[in-house]
């Protein structure tokens, strides 16, 4: 009796959802700060404004979900600690 094999798992739908919004951190606040810029100069028509208002808002969710994964693992590797930063 032979077993079926099981299908190697896919990667998770929000993996794919958030390569498809930027393919780092860094190049995600690159573009979240032009978005920002062009929204402050106050020179974009209504349509033009809405869309890079939510292009915006996936930016900002992307940049905190990225932020927030990599404060888990710090938290894993330092034993469920935090301490406080200390550049020197």
């Amino acid at each position: 009796m032979t077993q079926a094999s099981t299908p190697k798992p896919a990667r998770s739908a929000a993996r794919v959802a958030a390569a498809e919004v930027a393919p780092s951190y860094e190049a995600a606040l690159t573009e979240l700060e032009q978005l920002v810029s062009q929204l402050d100069a106050g020179q974009l028509p209504l349509d033009q404004l809405l869309s890079r208002y939510q292009r915006g808002a996936e930016l900002l969710a992307f940049c905190r979900s990225r932020l927030e994964a990599v404060e888990q693992q710090i938290k894993v590797l330092e034993g469920g600690e935090t301490r406080p930063w200390d550049p020197a």
